[in-house]
């Protein structure tokens, strides 16, 4: 049972890595600063789908699965409802360039804003200052 809940808790954080490549950026909007930690997981998201990789937590959680096999037990929640969404059987080397390029318009919509919203801030510095 240890390993079907430590499965579940790398699908989880998974998840949540793909949803922090997607949407990271709005938290730009609050803190300039996660640009330099969203940056990069976005820019990783984005070459991992193109080169037809595979993210190194799939193959942990696929292991973690192998060792839980042995459990006897049904299929959890998350792995009924989440495994889907995060590997669809559709999933073809065309869908990752598409899921690719939809990460980087959702990001540089995102990013638009955040670099207006600095803009706006250092107008408002540089009127202080004169």
């Amino acid at each position: 049972m240890g390993y079907r809940i430590t499965a579940d808790l790398i699908l989880v954080l998974h998840l949540l890595f793909v949803l922090f490549v997607l949407f990271g950026g709005l938290l730009c909007l609050h803190q300039i600063r996660w640009l330099w930690v969203h940056l990069p997981a976005m820019l990783w998201g984005v070459w991992v789908e193109w080169a037809g990789w595979v993210c190194p937590l799939t193959p942990l959680e696929n292991h973690v699965r192998e060792l839980a096999s042995g459990d006897g037990y049904r299929e959890s929640f998350v792995e009924h409802y989440l495994i889907p969404v995060m590997y669809p059987e559709q999933l073809s080397a065309w869908v990752q360039v598409v899921l690719g390029i939809i990460v980087l318009i959702i990001n540089a919509v995102i990013y638009l804003k955040v670099f207006r919203k600095q803009r706006k801030s250092w107008q408002r510095v540089d009127e202080y200052h004169s």
